[in-house]
């Protein structure tokens, strides 16, 4: 069964993550993937997008219409692209289902689908076995890593984002909807990195200031033959301690590696930090993940 038996609980415990087979079936996958393909079509592009650059006063619009649409996107369904999709007049020059990084964050909420497999009683039963009391759900995003294009994403700790007082309320689930191997970018982690906290924060500037975030603390530097990689199957998931170091390499295979990825914390006996990026809101509070 999936549910964790010991081993599994204990290699969490000792590596900052764990991967585990089976969280969803091929059939699971496949109807989230459809349904992020609808998505996809019906996607409007938005304005700040299509502003087109010809000066540097445009070039700040820019980086405010960016920042602006991701700093209130917790609670919204949203585009994030691609490097390199767009011409100077915001139309596309790839297909449209092969511009986009990702898209978030409120999918968990919003989309039938992917607030019942946050919600399913596998994903239950795993918060019960680590001990969660009452753990609420922060961020759901569909990560699509394109074939040839996908970008990289640096060595991290998802607790510089997601900070909490304490440290070590934060766990991601990342869902593997495709194969995710070496040659299409999957994870790499440095394990049992979760031990040593944090040392730096992505926190909200002042209001009126660009840009909206900032971070404050110092950037580590890391030994790249501490990285392991961490392929995943189909179906299969992917525990993250929020401190624990991680990465991801270019895609450069002809293969995409679509992912679900969501955000628990344990809410009992902990702050959510007021300087995070993402805040709860009136229309979204975090939702507890135990439904009675």
């Amino acid at each position: 069964s999936i549910l964790m038996n010991e081993r599994v609980f204990n290699e969490y415990r000792r590596d900052g993550f764990v991967v585990m087979d089976g969280l969803l079936s091929p059939q699971e996958c496949d109807q989230l993937r459809q349904r992020m393909a609808e998505i996809v079509d019906e996607m409007d592009v938005p304005d700040h997008c299509r502003i087109t650059f010809s000066t540097d006063h445009d070039e700040q619009l820019k980086e405010q219409g960016n920042a602006d649409y991701f700093i209130t996107s917790g609670d919204k369904i949203r585009f994030f692209f691609e490097k390199g999709v767009f011409d100077d007049k915001g139309e596309f020059i790839v297909p449209k289902q092969r511009s986009i990084n990702k898209i978030g964050h409120a999918l968990h909420a919003y989309e039938p689908l992917y607030k019942k497999v946050t919600h399913s009683p596998k994903v239950q039963g795993i918060a019960k076995k680590l001990g969660l009391v009452s753990p609420v759900i922060l961020q759901g995003m569909y990560i699509f890593k394109q074939p040839g294009i996908g970008g990289e994403v640096t060595p991290h700790q998802d607790a510089t984002f997601l900070y909490t007082e304490p440290l070590g309320r934060v766990m991601g689930l990342w869902i593997a909807l495709e194969d995710a191997t070496v040659n299409n970018g999957c994870l790499w982690f440095i394990p049992g990195s979760h031990n040593s906290g944090i040392t730096r924060r992505m926190v909200r500037t002042h209001k009126g200031t660009l840009p909206l975030t900032d971070f404050v603390g110092r950037e580590q530097q890391y030994d790249e033959d501490k990285f392991v990689a961490v392929p995943v199957k189909k179906g299969g998931v992917v525990l993250i301690h929020g401190e624990v170091v991680h990465r991801s390499a270019v895609n450069t295979s002809d293969d995409s590696r679509h992912v679900y990825t969501f955000h628990l914390m344990e809410a009992q006996d902990t702050r959510w930090s007021a300087d995070n990026w993402l805040q709860p809101s009136e229309e979204l509070p975090f939702p507890p993940l135990y439904t009675k």
